[in-house]
């Protein structure tokens, strides 16, 4: 194996430090603390599952110490399974660190052996090559099964791309989008008491409308949430500013409403 050159890092043993100093209190804790010691992998998972999501969001944010924060809860999550788990005497942190290398040298031919790969979409293909060497039985394998529907299309499209089952450009992609409103256009209009169909025509456009994005490069899961951010502030405003002119939400009629929103949109709100 070869061996990848690297830039000292002269911060090395202060992280070391860190590292150990919180193995050290998630002992503390767990063998002290009355919360602490009844939580398991079980009770801990919704609870992980939110801060990732406070991450995702200090990330669209880019609140640098909200990130910080957020990755040192997760960081904390992840000692913690750990911790429960050698208690279990089923594995420790160690095992899990050294779970992650192996697998990050051999998935990363490129750099650690003789295999040539000089852009992204090479790596990618080879990564998802290597797992079904490795035993996976399809490429999606690795997609989970309980991601939210529109992150997991985005991973189920990534994946396929990976082993070249793509479109050839965003034209292509385009034309998709445009006939597949025309098909959810028609079940529509023509079969009203059809809402299976209509499901079905409405998930395959929200499909070819993701796959668009990522020929566009945009993450379709940031920017609906920038879209969602942005109907808030608009809508808090209208609510605020309407109250202060002594109007009552659900007593306005559209068009009094639109008045605010248009206002909002003039304010770059």
């Amino acid at each position: 194996m070869k061996k990848p050159t690297v830039m000292p890092d002269i911060n090395r043993d202060a992280k070391l430090q860190a590292f150990d100093r919180l193995l050290t209190i998630m002992d503390e804790l767990r063998e002290n603390c009355p919360w602490d010691k009844k939580q398991t992998w079980e009770s801990l998972r919704h609870l992980t599952i939110e801060e990732t999501y406070e991450l995702a969001d200090a990330i669209l944010e880019g609140d640098a110490q909200e990130v910080k924060k957020e990755l040192g809860d997760l960081m904390l999550h992840n000692v913690f399974y750990a911790r429960i788990a050698s208690e279990k005497k089923l594995f420790d942190v160690a095992d899990v660190l050294h779970a992650i290398c192996d697998k990050l040298i051999e998935r990363h031919p490129h750099i650690y052996a003789d295999v040539v790969a000089d852009d992204e979409a090479t790596v990618k293909a080879n990564w998802e090559k290597l797992k079904l060497k490795a035993g996976n039985k399809s490429v999606l394998e690795g997609v989970p099964t309980s991601l939210p529907a529109l992150v997991k299309a985005i991973r189920i499209q990534d994946k396929a791309r990976g082993v070249g089952f793509d479109w050839e450009n965003k034209d292509q992609v385009f034309e998709k989008v445009e006939e597949e409103l025309r098909e959810l256009k028609q079940e529509v209009t023509n079969n009203d008491n059809n809402t299976e169909k209509v499901v079905e025509e409405f998930g395959d456009l929200l499909f070819s409308l993701v796959n668009y994005a990522r020929f566009l490069g945009v993450d379709p899961e940031e920017a609906l949430e920038r879209t969602n951010k942005k109907f808030i502030a608009r809508f808090k405003y209208l609510e605020e500013t309407s109250a202060r002119d002594g109007k009552k939400m659900g007593e306005m009629t559209l068009a009094e409403m639109d008045v605010y929103w248009n206002e909002a949109k003039k304010r770059k709100i």
